[in-house]
């Protein structure tokens, strides 16, 4: 084995774990998948180990691989902070943030955010990926995730962004509640056509209310329509046109509240959620990520 190894090639081979495949990180690069693959080759030659296992659709790491990761990674960490702390050092903040976002908070938390971090910061580059499954913020290349409590990771730093509190709201259109007899009840809406959503793993978003004595109760209405969550707010339009009772962030809501479009049903049984949070590794956070952090605890609500 030589005595020295290009950190080039350990960056490419780190790339192909976080990517899952010399492709996506051929893609993560900018560079062809061949000189990924043979960038990969020669560092396993020069050491005189298998660090990947390869297949028809996917590569993964040896043992000698995953070791040689874990003991890497976070020294490339210390150099990309120890450059971003020198190219911050004069007080303007650079580079690049990614965040890893569900798409319930785009609609409306996240853009005032956003805006108010370039206003501060108009030299860092943002990028917002949206998923709404729980991600590896780490193997996604993406430096801090927003998600709600229930789909945070275990051995991550959060803080709360935007309201710390969200209502939920089911309405439905004039239209809709003329033809049909209003719910009184939270039971009520089994007799009624619902609009739900649906997570990307197939199950339905649950519909939840409290009852008279401040219980949480489980309520199935029928379906009339169901839409992805990544569809975000779209399903209000639906709901707007007639298709039955939708149940959403009543941030959503509130416009077409005030122009009458949609009118609220069983307020007194909307139940009330924590709100979303940024999540982040707790060893490591660059100067874009730091000055964003300040940003949504400066703005919390």
């Amino acid at each position: 084995m030589k005595n020295s190894v290009s950190p080039d090639r350990l960056k490419i081979f780190l790339a192909v774990l976080d990517a899952g495949g010399f492709r996506a990180a051929a893609l993560r690069l900018g560079t062809v998948p061949s000189r990924v693959s043979t960038t990969v080759a020669r560092l396993e030659a020069e050491l005189g180990v298998p660090l990947l296992l390869r297949s028809t659709r996917s590569v993964r790491a040896t043992e000698q691989g995953r070791r040689l990761a874990d003991t890497i990674r976070p020294l490339f960490d210390e150099v990309e902070e120890a450059v971003s702390e020198a190219a911050n050092s004069m007080g303007t903040v650079r580079g690049r943030l990614a965040l890893n976002v569900p798409g319930a908070v785009v609609p409306d938390i996240l853009p005032p955010l956003i805006a108010e971090f370039q206003r501060l910061h108009p030299e860092v580059e943002i990028e917002i990926v949206v998923e709404n499954d729980r991600v590896d913020i780490i193997a996604a290349g993406c430096d801090a995730g927003i998600r709600y409590g229930a789909h945070l990771a275990k051995d991550m730093v959060s803080i709360p962004i935007g309201p710390r509190t969200q209502q939920m709201a089911f309405a439905a259109s004039p239209d809709y509640l003329n033809a049909h007899p209003k719910p009184e009840l939270p039971e009520d809406l089994t007799g009624h056509a619902a609009i739900r959503y649906r997570l990307p793993g197939g199950t339905l978003l649950p519909w939840r209310l409290r009852n008279a004595a401040g219980e949480t109760v489980m309520v199935e209405p029928q379906r009339s329509l169901v839409i992805s969550v990544n569809a975000f707010d779209s399903g209000l339009s639906y709901a707007r046109a007639g298709m039955g009772i939708i149940g959403v962030f009543r941030n959503w809501c509130e416009a077409d509240f005030r122009a009458g479009t949609l009118v609220p049903v069983l307020e007194k049984h909307w139940p009330v959620l924590d709100g979303p949070r940024l999540y982040y590794p707790s060893r490591f956070a660059g100067a874009p990520l730091r000055a964003f952090i300040t940003v949504c605890q400066s703005q919390a609500g």
